[in-house]
């Protein structure tokens, strides 16, 4: 949704009138508040999908985010059905990425906008419940990573009608978080 400065001075307004007369209305301040301090407007016609607003494209980082989003979603909940035995060998073969794998987010002092838009799909816009209340700064860059398993994640997903993941899928994904320079 593209907003001008003028339009998201006059929301801001309309939300501290609607909070200060206590409306208890379908429109959320505080997301739309929120939507506009952090520079994601795009994301209102998300949450109100029943207002015919004027299409829009999806912002690319965004894009981005939902996949990897959906991707460690697949991963957790994959590993979450394995055997103990299956476990095992995925700690084995994944190694150092194989034990209780879980998204961790992204760099916050390099991958700020991936950051900010991962919290803010999982905490505002309330998808990807699974995330919730998850720091989204993993400390270390990612998104590499994270764009060469999406790679092998379309490949799987082409070839399978259901997920969980098998053992032998999650590996070949994890294995991608080494950098091509450092595997054997």
């Amino acid at each position: 949704m593209n907003v001008s400065d003028s339009e998201k001075l006059i929301l801001l307004m309309l939300t501290e009138l609607y909070d200060s007369a206590e409306v208890d209305g379908e429109i959320d301040p505080d997301f739309i508040r929120s939507a506009i301090y952090s520079d994601k407007t795009w994301s209102i016609p998300w949450k109100y999908s029943g207002i015919p607003f004027e299409h829009q494209d999806t912002p690319e980082v965004v894009k981005e985010v939902l996949d990897i989003l959906e991707m460690w979603s697949v991963i957790e909940f994959s590993y979450a059905e394995l055997s103990d035995d299956e476990k095992a060998l995925v700690e084995k073969e994944a190694k150092p990425f194989g034990k209780n794998p879980t998204f961790k987010g992204f760099d916050g002092n390099n991958e700020t906008e991936y950051m900010s838009t991962a919290s803010f799909i999982v905490n505002d816009l309330e998808r990807f419940e699974e995330f919730k209340g998850r720091n989204f700064n993993s400390h270390s860059q990612s998104i590499d990573a994270y764009n060469r398993m999406q790679l092998i994640f379309e490949e799987i997903r082409k070839n399978i009608d259901f997920y969980p993941l098998n053992a032998q899928q999650l590996i070949q994904l994890l294995k991608e978080k080494i950098h091509p320079e450092h595997r054997k």
